[in-house]
């Protein structure tokens, strides 16, 4: 069942560059995680990442996602947000460009000129289904 998240949750991650834990499950049932940025579409959590990435591979095999939102200057805050992912080619450079600002000031390519040919940029979109802890 979806879940919506707290107003102070929206607000956190649209006012800050938090850096977020996002969890996959591989093929063999364990867990990968993987440190990347995010931002807030309505209720729902963006991310970006390439195709053939292991988070992307995961993910297009087995949808469920859980995202950790822990502040550094609140280490016993935090929020879980687990749920669904769905990825799209559609606004994959966009995307990656919009956080790339958010976070260090700059375009992706300017902050990262050896990305230059990366693989395609994909969006996963993750509708969150229950969100644990609060900031």
């Amino acid at each position: 069942m979806p879940t919506e998240l707290s107003e102070d949750l929206k607000k956190y991650i649209d006012d800050n560059p938090v850096f977020a834990t996002v969890a996959t499950v591989q093929p063999d049932g364990s867990p990968q995680l993987s440190v990347t940025w995010i931002k807030r579409d309505g209720g729902d959590l963006l991310i970006s990442t390439t195709v053939g990435r292991r988070k992307e591979k995961n993910l297009r095999r087995d949808p469920r996602v859980t995202v950790m939102i822990n502040p550094p200057n609140a280490p016993y805050s935090y929020a879980e947000v687990r749920g669904t992912a769905e990825i799209t080619s559609e606004g994959g450079a966009e995307l990656i460009d919009e956080l790339a600002r958010k976070y260090t000031g700059k375009d992706y390519a300017d902050f990262n000129p050896a990305a230059g040919e990366d693989a395609a940029r994909v969006v996963v979109r993750i509708a969150p289904r229950k969100v644990v802890g609060s900031l």
